[in-house]
Order: C-alpha cells, then structure tokens, then sequence
C-alpha cells in the first residue's frame, strides 16, 4: 500500500522561511522601520493574495506580473509606503490599487477601517476570496482614479503603485489635515511620496526613489507645444 505523504507543512514553512527573510533582507535594511508595519509583513502571507501560478516567487523583490497588464507592488515600496503613512489605530483608510488584497490585509491589522478599490475584474475576483475573513474591509470595484466618495471622508489616502497624477477627486475624500501615500511616475522613473492637507493647500515631498507597479487611470494630461 503506497503512503501517500502530506506535503502542506513542508510548503508552509518554506513561505515562512521565505518571507522572514524578505523582511531581513529587503526591509529593515531599506528603511521599513515602523514596528508594527514590520510585524503585519512578518506574520501576513504575501502568496495567498497571488494567482496560484505565482505563490512560489511571492517573496522575490520584482513586480510579478497580474491579469489586466498590471502588476503586483514590490515588497519593499509596499512597506515603505506604510512606514511613511504613520498608519493610526483608528484610522479610516482609503487604498486605491488592491490587486489581490495584499495591502488591504495589511492595512487591516494597522487601522480601524479599510476601503481597497480595485477595478479589475480578475483581480477584484482574487481580492474578495483573500479578503473574506477580513470584517474591517470593504472591497469596492471600480475605476482606480475614482476612489469611493460615498465611505469618506478619509484620514488616510494609501496609492499602492505609481501614478503621474493625484485626480482632485481623490483629494476631496480626504478628511481636514488627511494624509496621502503614493508612488509617482515621472517619464519613466517612479519614487514614493508623501503629504498632508491642510487649510493651506496640498503637496507632496518624494521620500525614496523606488521601482514600484504604475496603475492605469491617472495620466497626465499631454499638452502641445510649439
């Protein structure tokens, strides 16, 4: 009688080998340094909000390609962008870019409320299955520049990938002294930022130039010149 052998714990503590070591590797020694953004990265599975074909390089720092020609944000931007939106407990957040519910897990042992926009429809798919167990988060699908007016207004605009530019319409779901995370897409080159809005207006400051997923949706507008 052949033994037929179990091999789910074996797999299991390869991704817990593999992801310990991402957040040695690639986030401590890159500035993640928030504690509590450490630990939801150490503790979370990274491969369960992947398609199937891509939980064996969920931990390797590169975009992993997704349906829709979008991509899956690196580790690292990830966390740096939650380091630098010194998350609250009670924070009510608006995440733009869900993908497969990475982020949105995150942000969901950091804050009080999430609401992860995400409008491809595969993708969406593959969020609401990973994000089911998840009471604190609400999966809305839609287009990404859109945002979700009608759960705001926020304390805290997290943009998971890069984008050109910031719709005035995202801005005015923040709450007075909102804050703002993104990537930035500047002709070719993406880096991380980071602002505020206050009575006096809004700006971003870069903080990192790194590679990060470019969402669709936000581009500027082109102009002529003679």
């Amino acid at each position: 009688m052949a033994l037929t052998v179990d091999s789910a714990p074996a797999e299991a503590n390869r991704f817990d080998v593999m992801r310990h070591a991402m957040v040695a590797s690639q986030l401590r020694t890159n500035a993640v340094n928030d504690a509590r953004v450490v630990e939801a990265m150490a503790r979370l599975p990274r491969e369960d909000f992947l398609p199937e074909a891509h939980r064996a390089i969920a931990y390797r720092d590169t975009l992993l390609p997704l349906a829709g020609g979008r991509s899956h944000n690196l580790p690292l931007a990830t966390g740096r962008l939650l380091t630098a939106a010194e998350i609250r407990p009670t924070d009510k957040v608006l995440l733009i870019g869900a993908a497969g519910g990475y982020a949105a897990a995150l942000l969901a042992g950091l804050a009080g409320s999430v609401v992860a926009v995400e409008e491809e429809p595969g993708l969406s798919a593959l969020a609401r299955t990973a994000l089911a167990a998840y009471a604190n988060v609400e999966l809305v699908e839609g287009p990404l520049a859109a945002g979700h007016a009608a759960q705001g207004p926020y304390d805290l605009l997290v943009v998971d990938g890069a984008i050109e530019a910031l719709p005035a319409a995202l801005l005015d779901q923040l709450a007075p002294d909102g804050r703002v995370v993104t990537g930035l897409l500047d002709r070719g080159v993406t880096r991380l930022a980071a602002g505020r809005r206050t009575e006096g207006g809004f700006g971003l400051v870069d903080f990192a130039d790194i590679e990060c997923a470019v969402l669709p949706g936000f581009e500027r507008l082109r102009t002529f010149q003679f």
